[in-house]
């Protein structure tokens, strides 16, 4: 039953309130942080190896303290499923859910001791955001349009760092390229079905472009070991994969009381993918139809009442 208007209004107001107390100082946080992100930028080019570590240790500092918020203040526990090795350089590819997923994300490179180093794909458009866009510059962020050949040249200055410099890097990509929703995952059926691809259920299908080149890239870098193949899921309640608003991650108290979070990690070496780049296209389509069969084991899970912590995780305690 819906609430009484004014008693949603008061409710509102109330998060709103509590929003502005979490996060008002952890914003004031992030404006210092682009500033002093922006400030690196002249350093880029005569000492760029000083300037991407301290971008890192500016941008730890900032995702360290939104995760807090998330799991310290606003009580979210996150179901992690899969081990990874301390410090390694990977090529990390997800399915993509809502804005929360980057936290579920962050706690695996907590855990690793890769916080700082995480480097996402970003919209192009962020550049030209005063500060943030040029901090994101100074991160060595890859910005991109999604149209491959217009972003061949800004992931030619990415892999520059990682290759010649030896940067250590968690170079992260939500593979299908937006968020899932009823109308994208219907139109990609559609195409599916026309392609005689696989039918996924809680997944789109993944654009293989930018992994192919990002492994064809990489794979001979002395420090980038692996693949990690992250699977993301949520509930509220019996609702499968319904995830919080950015807004509610950092307004609404005791989180997981309302959701339950989860992230799986595989880990594969790169030195074990296929050579060609139509086999590596093949490779990550296979990832993703194991990532439904996953997802859709999460969901039985659910509907029988079982906690997502007993879900049979045989495939994360592979050794290194």
């Amino acid at each position: 039953m819906s609430q009484p208007p004014a008693r949603g209004r008061a409710l509102f107001a109330l998060l709103l309130l509590r929003c502005i107390v979490v996060a008002g100082p952890w914003l004031a946080h992030l404006f210092v942080a682009d500033l002093l992100l922006t400030l690196l930028l002249p350093l880029s080019v005569p000492f760029p190896t000083l300037s991407y570590d301290a971008a890192s240790q500016v941008a730890a500092s900032v995702w360290l303290a939104v995760q807090s918020i998330f799991t310290h203040v606003n009580g979210a526990k996150v179901t992690v499923s899969g081990t990874l090795p301390l410090q390694e350089s990977a090529i990390v590819v997800s399915n993509h859910v809502e804005w929360a997923d980057f936290y579920l994300i962050q706690a695996l490179a907590i855990n690793a001791g890769m916080l700082g180093r995480c480097r996402w794909f970003a919209k192009q458009q962020l550049r030209w955001i005063p500060f943030l866009g040029w901090g994101l510059w100074a991160m060595r962020m890859p910005l991109v349009s999604r149209k491959w050949t217009a972003d061949k040249k800004e992931m030619d200055r990415v892999f520059h760092g990682i290759v010649w410099m030896g940067w250590p890097t968690w170079l992260i990509s939500y593979s299908e390229g937006t968020r899932f929703d009823a109308a994208k995952h219907g139109e990609a059926v559609t195409w599916c079905k026309a392609h005689k691809k696989p039918i996924l259920h809680h997944t789109l299908y993944p654009r293989t472009r930018g992994f192919v080149a990002s492994v064809s890239h990489l794979r001979r870098v002395p420090r980038m070991q692996a693949v990690y193949d992250v699977t993301l899921a949520y509930a509220k309640g019996n609702k499968f994969m319904a995830a919080p608003t950015f807004w509610q991650t950092l307004s609404v108290p005791n989180l997981s009381k309302t959701w339950d979070f989860y992230v799986h990690v595989d880990r594969y070496p790169l030195d074990e993918l296929p050579d060609t780049d139509e086999d590596l296209a093949l490779w990550l389509e296979d990832r993703w139809v194991e990532k439904d069969a996953r997802l859709e084991s999460l969901r039985e899970a659910l509907a029988r009442g079982e906690s997502w912590e007993t879900i049979d995780s045989a495939k994360s305690s592979k050794d290194f």
